[in-house]
Protein backbone atom coordinates (compact mmCIF):
# COMPACT_ATOMS: atom_id res chain seq x y z
CA UNK A 1 0.00 0.00 0.00
CA UNK A 2 1.40 3.39 -0.93
CA UNK A 3 0.94 6.30 1.42
CA UNK A 4 -0.53 9.22 -0.51
CA UNK A 5 -1.06 11.54 2.47
CA UNK A 6 1.30 10.91 5.41
CA UNK A 7 -0.01 13.95 7.32
CA UNK A 8 -3.61 12.69 7.17
CA UNK A 9 -2.27 9.32 8.37
CA UNK A 10 -0.53 11.04 11.34
CA UNK A 11 -3.71 12.94 12.28
CA UNK A 12 -5.87 9.81 11.98
CA UNK A 13 -3.49 7.80 14.17
CA UNK A 14 -3.54 10.54 16.83
CA UNK A 15 -7.37 10.81 16.64
CA UNK A 16 -7.82 7.03 16.92
CA UNK A 17 -5.30 6.57 19.75
CA UNK A 18 -6.85 9.44 21.76
CA UNK A 19 -10.35 8.07 21.18
CA UNK A 20 -9.24 4.63 22.39
CA UNK A 21 -7.57 6.11 25.47
CA UNK A 22 -4.03 5.01 24.60
CA UNK A 23 -1.13 6.62 26.50
CA UNK A 24 1.11 6.84 23.45
CA UNK A 25 1.44 5.94 19.79
CA UNK A 26 4.20 5.53 17.25
CA UNK A 27 4.23 6.96 13.70
CA UNK A 28 6.81 6.75 10.90
CA UNK A 29 9.24 9.67 11.07
CA UNK A 30 9.47 12.62 8.68
CA UNK A 31 10.59 16.23 9.05
CA UNK A 32 7.08 17.53 8.38
CA UNK A 33 5.53 15.21 11.00
CA UNK A 34 8.21 16.21 13.53
CA UNK A 35 7.38 19.88 12.96
CA UNK A 36 3.64 19.23 13.42
CA UNK A 37 4.21 17.16 16.58
CA UNK A 38 6.46 19.91 18.03
CA UNK A 39 3.65 22.45 17.54
CA UNK A 40 1.13 20.08 19.18
CA UNK A 41 3.51 19.82 22.16
CA UNK A 42 4.19 23.56 22.33
CA UNK A 43 0.45 24.33 22.19
CA UNK A 44 -0.29 21.82 24.97
CA UNK A 45 -2.24 19.24 22.93
CA UNK A 46 0.18 16.37 23.66
CA UNK A 47 2.47 15.58 26.60
CA UNK A 48 5.57 15.16 24.45
CA UNK A 49 7.35 12.95 21.96
CA UNK A 50 10.53 10.97 21.37
CA UNK A 51 12.32 11.20 18.04
CA UNK A 52 13.75 7.76 17.25
CA UNK A 53 16.10 7.96 14.26
CA UNK A 54 17.08 4.26 14.25
CA UNK A 55 16.19 2.10 11.27
CA UNK A 56 15.76 3.19 7.67
CA UNK A 57 12.99 5.72 8.39
CA UNK A 58 12.82 5.99 12.16
CA UNK A 59 9.72 6.71 14.21
CA UNK A 60 8.13 9.37 16.40
CA UNK A 61 6.77 8.12 19.73
CA UNK A 62 3.96 10.51 20.74
CA UNK A 63 2.72 10.73 24.37
CA UNK A 64 -0.93 11.73 24.43
CA UNK A 65 -2.35 14.15 26.97
CA UNK A 66 -5.62 13.79 28.84
CA UNK A 67 -7.41 16.41 30.94
CA UNK A 68 -8.78 15.84 34.46
CA UNK A 69 -11.87 13.77 33.60
CA UNK A 70 -9.96 11.45 31.25
CA UNK A 71 -10.98 13.29 28.10
CA UNK A 72 -8.26 13.64 25.43
CA UNK A 73 -6.71 17.14 25.25
CA UNK A 74 -7.35 16.97 21.50
CA UNK A 75 -11.12 17.08 20.96
CA UNK A 76 -10.83 17.52 17.21
CA UNK A 77 -8.06 17.27 14.63
CA UNK A 78 -8.80 17.82 10.96
CA UNK A 79 -6.80 17.82 7.72
CA UNK A 80 -7.49 21.00 5.74
CA UNK A 81 -5.20 20.83 2.70
CA UNK A 82 -5.06 17.46 0.94
CA UNK A 83 -2.99 16.13 -1.98
CA UNK A 84 -6.08 16.37 -4.19
CA UNK A 85 -7.05 19.85 -3.01
CA UNK A 86 -4.33 22.08 -1.64
CA UNK A 87 -5.51 25.00 0.50
CA UNK A 88 -3.33 28.11 0.56
CA UNK A 89 -3.96 31.31 2.50
CA UNK A 90 -2.27 34.69 2.34
CA UNK A 91 -1.04 36.36 5.50
CA UNK A 92 -4.28 38.31 5.88
CA UNK A 93 -6.70 35.39 5.51
CA UNK A 94 -5.43 32.74 7.92
CA UNK A 95 -8.41 30.95 9.51
CA UNK A 96 -9.06 31.05 13.26
CA UNK A 97 -10.08 27.80 14.92
CA UNK A 98 -12.93 28.10 17.47
CA UNK A 99 -12.25 31.83 17.95
CA UNK A 100 -8.64 31.20 18.91
CA UNK A 101 -9.23 28.19 21.19
CA UNK A 102 -7.84 25.87 18.54
CA UNK A 103 -4.72 26.05 16.41
CA UNK A 104 -4.19 26.21 12.66
CA UNK A 105 -0.94 24.53 11.59
CA UNK A 106 0.57 25.93 8.40
CA UNK A 107 3.46 25.14 6.12
CA UNK A 108 5.07 28.44 5.11
CA UNK A 109 8.24 29.44 3.26
CA UNK A 110 9.72 30.00 6.75
CA UNK A 111 8.82 26.51 7.97
CA UNK A 112 5.89 24.86 9.73
CA UNK A 113 4.19 27.17 12.25
CA UNK A 114 0.86 28.03 13.83
CA UNK A 115 -1.56 30.41 12.16
CA UNK A 116 -0.88 32.97 14.91
CA UNK A 117 2.88 32.75 14.28
CA UNK A 118 2.42 33.10 10.53
CA UNK A 119 0.35 36.27 11.04
CA UNK A 120 3.08 37.62 13.34
CA UNK A 121 5.76 36.76 10.76
CA UNK A 122 3.56 38.23 8.01
CA UNK A 123 3.76 35.08 5.90
CA UNK A 124 1.05 32.95 4.27
CA UNK A 125 1.23 29.34 3.15
CA UNK A 126 -0.48 25.98 2.98
CA UNK A 127 -3.04 25.27 5.71
CA UNK A 128 -2.07 21.75 6.84
CA UNK A 129 -4.60 21.09 9.61
CA UNK A 130 -6.70 22.45 12.46
CA UNK A 131 -6.55 21.16 16.04
CA UNK A 132 -8.92 21.96 18.91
Amino acid sequence: MSMTDPIADLLTRIRNAAGAGHASLSVPRSKMKLAIVQILRDEGFIDGFEDDESGPQGAIEIRLKYVADGQPAITGIERVSRPGRRVYRGKGEIPRVLNGLGVTIMSTPRGVMTGVASVKNEVGGEVLCSVW
